[in-house]
């Protein structure tokens, strides 16, 4: 079968990838003509073309819970402070919100983008509270020693009390923090644009996630999340193009994070936790235990609302250990990861409180044993991002992500051109920067 007929059958089979799948399994299963199978003109199927053939015809309609989550679509501005933009979402129990700029534009800048939708970016709710705890930091070591004594008591009622009394902090505006790069791009697709198109921008420019707006406006809808896609390739096991990739051992790939293992032991501070978090810009941190070296938690930027919701763990944070943090929840709740599929993969992942995350003293783990489409399992069945990779003894090796299973699924390059709002237009304003004859200028 030649990627000519797998490409009339992909067309031809109604529904989303199941019905595809089995489109093509029928087709194969039945028996070639001898005129196919003597033909030597006939090129054998490339695996990571066929693969991507199927793919760029299964359209994000057929994703389940696009439209089941308009109350985790929140929009702020680039004018928006900080101590409102982290209170709406705290609220509202949403992880993040996309960036509406309604600053006018000076013609004269060469800041200017050509796209039909009004989102520079996107925000987490970790990365601002992040943020504000670096500053918090700076801020503290900068004052006089009877101003640090002072904020030492504000400290006892909690995340949003201190914030108010630091109004450098608390008055910032949401665009300041492009500067440090933290919000993500956005690429906005629509409802029968093809899963390939979100695996390119999924793995290809570190999104979270990817909105999907209305047929004729910019009105977003829902979001396809990392979870969602790694649902939905897991549907094309039994493929022979997906399996040549899945079912290989984790120890034939390179992955990102493979040798980057970061870590913090089981007897230091919440604080210290926090602090190697936002210095390396990882989704986690293992929790090893000091004596054994062996992995006992970890600790993610997605638990970093646990400091609002408890002011006493956020005053006490800099004296309370890691090994009691990951051991506070008390709240298991054991849900079929089946059980109204939509929500759980659309809203439920956008939530800030998500009771569907494995305990911080519960992470997920594989072994380089296990084959990546075991891992993508694991994940899936554990609504977890991330995966730590341990040897026999319980050591940590390494950790594969979400992104880095999708981008062994997506081809080696894309199109440059697709535009990303004004994400880096404006990261490159609030940093001083220009680009001039293909260079980067920064001005003094």
């Amino acid at each position: 079968m030649d990627l000519r007929k797998v490409e009339e059958i992909v067309n031809d089979s109604k529904g989303g990838i199941i019905e595809k799948k089995d489109a093509i399994l029928s087709t194969f299963s039945k028996p070639t003509s001898d005129t196919d199978s003597d033909d030597p003109t006939t090129p054998p199927v490339d695996s990571a073309t066929a693969l991507q053939l199927f793919l760029d015809h299964i359209p994000i309609s057929s994703i389940p819970g696009i439209h089941n989550s308009p109350s985790t679509v929140l929009v702020v501005k680039t004018h928006t402070c900080m101590k409102d933009g982290i209170k709406m979402l705290y609220e509202k129990n949403v992880s993040g919100a996309l960036i509406d700029d309604t600053s006018e534009r000076d013609p004269t800048t060469s800041f200017t983008t050509s796209f039909s939708h009004p989102y520079i970016g996107f925000i987490s709710f970790s990365n601002m509270v992040l943020w504000c705890l670096q500053e918090f930091q700076k801020h503290q070591r900068g004052n006089k020693i009877d101003h640090a004594k002072g904020l030492k008591k504000i400290k006892s009622h909690g995340f949003f009390s201190l914030l108010a009394k630091i109004p450098a902090v608390s008055e910032a505006k949401i665009s300041e923090l492009a500067a440090s790069f933290l919000w993500n791009p956005v690429f906005p697709v629509k409802p029968d644009q093809s899963l390939f198109h979100v695996l390119l921008l999924l793995s290809k420019h570190r999104l979270s996630v990817v909105p999907v707006t209305e047929h004729f406006s910019s009105k977003v809808v829902g979001y396809v999340t990392e979870h969602s896609v790694n649902h939905i390739l897991l549907q094309s096991s039994g493929l022979e193009w997906f399996d040549s990739i899945a079912d290989k051992p984790l120890s034939d790939f390179r992955f990102e994070q493979n040798d980057q293992i970061v870590s913090v032991y089981n007897d230091e501070s919440i604080a210290e936790a926090v602090h190697i978090l936002w210095n390396n810009k990882v989704c986690a941190i293992a929790v090893v235990e000091r004596q054994t070296q062996k992995l006992i938690g970890c600790v993610r930027v997605s638990d970093i609302h646990r400091l609002l919701d408890d002011d006493h763990i956020f005053t006490e944070r800099e004296d309370t250990s890691v090994d009691r943090f990951i051991h506070k929840e008390t709240e298991q709740i054991n849900h079929d990861v089946n059980h109204e599929l939509g929500a759980l993969i659309s809203a439920g992942t956008l939530a800030l409180h998500n009771k569907f995350e494995p305990r911080m003293n519960s992470p997920v783990t594989n072994t380089e044993t296990d084959t990546l489409k075991q891992v993508m399992k694991n994940l899936a069945e554990k609504r977890s991002n991330f995966s730590f990779v341990v040897d026999e003894c319980g050591r940590v090796k390494g950790m594969i992500t979400l992104r880095d299973i999708l981008m062994e699924f997506a081809p080696p390059c894309m199109d440059s051109r697709i535009d990303g709002g004004g994400f880096f237009d404006m990261a490159l304003k609030e940093s001083g920067c220009t680009i001039k004859d293909g260079t980067m200028v920064h001005h003094k």
